[in-house]
């Protein structure tokens, strides 16, 4: 009995994004320098896959530095650290090699300085996200949060000059509101460059808005704890298709194909290529299926590794 027809249309740009790529080869590279155990603080990216991958070769993800040994080699996750995770990896002699996404680093860097020249800072992000507590972490006094425009009816009338720094993995199109109420309010209030928002996320929303077009169903391959792999998810059912998150093809239940011509992939920045071929496989067993790559923005960004990971006889020696 011949199977069915499905369809099978892959978002481009989806997957790894050039931060994520960044972060786990740092991981990897210690690991093979220095040898296990390499402890991480925090998970490096938001991908369990991921994060079981790296500890079975040897990697120890922790939540505290003091649970790292005295003297280890540690890294910092790609959501980057407060100045305070800073100093106590300082006390205790750790050997870090800092994996935090260079943009993150970016908007860390926006924020000293927008301190140093005395601007009351506001970021725009979630709350409990660890990019955010290490960004409000970068400098004495208070920054003020804001996640939505009730968050911003809710500042405080303040004379002082003031500027916004946002969380990278928030789009363009999440936080231009945000942004737009932030000057009204405040018309002489002083913002980031664009390119300052991770461009990665941008690009997969787009291309998740373009994927619905062209399918009856959206599978979102990422944690169910990632914010950009749930924004997909959100943004898939927004433009008018049903859409669901699942971490693996494991998840996939066959019931949400009843009628389904065509299906839509895509995965969240954090979620690896083999999980998407995971799921073509797993579609392949149920359906004849014909798979084709939507056309999309090629992303040829790439972000250099510590320098000690590149020369490691020189760091060593």
């Amino acid at each position: 009995m011949s199977k069915p027809a499905l369809r099978v249309v892959l978002a481009q740009p989806r997957g790894f994004c050039a931060g994520v790529i960044r972060a786990v080869e740092i991981v990897e590279r210690a690991l093979e320098i220095y040898g296990a155990p390499v402890y991480v603080r925090h998970e490096v990216v938001h991908n369990k896959h991921v994060v079981n991958s790296l500890r079975e070769k040897g990697a120890r993800f922790v939540e505290q530095i003091e649970d790292i040994p005295f003297g280890a080699t540690a890294v910092f996750s790609a959501h980057g650290v407060s100045k305070k995770v800073e100093e106590e990896a300082e006390v205790r002699g750790l050997h870090v090699l800092d994996a935090t996404c260079p943009l993150v680093s970016r908007v860390h860097n926006e924020t000293r300085r927008y301190a140093r020249k005395g601007y009351g800072i506001i970021l725009i992000g979630h709350a409990d996200h660890p990019e955010v507590m290490g960004t409000m972490g970068q400098v004495p006094g208070k920054i003020q949060l804001v996640s939505d425009l009730d968050d911003v009816t809710a500042l405080p009338a303040n004379p002082e000059k003031l500027a916004y720094v946002t969380q990278t993995t928030l789009s363009v199109d999440d936080t231009r509101e945000i942004i737009e109420a932030l000057k009204a309010r405040f018309p002489e209030i002083l913002g980031p460059d664009l390119n300052d928002i991770c461009y990665a996320t941008q690009n997969r929303q787009t291309a998740v808005r373009l994927l619905a077009a062209r399918s009856d169903v959206i599978f979102v391959i990422g944690a169910d704890y990632s914010s950009n792999s749930n924004r997909l998810r959100e943004i898939g059912e927004i433009s008018g298709t049903r859409s669901y998150l699942i971490p693996d093809a494991g998840h996939l239940d066959p019931a949400w194909l009843d009628g389904v011509g065509t299906v839509g992939i895509t995965a969240g920045a954090s979620a690896p290529e083999e999980l998407v071929n995971g799921l073509i496989d797993r579609l392949g067993e149920l359906f004849d299926i014909t798979v084709s790559d939507l056309d999309g923005i090629r992303e040829t960004v790439v972000f250099n590794l510590p320098r000690e990971l590149t020369a490691p006889s020189e760091a060593i020696a």
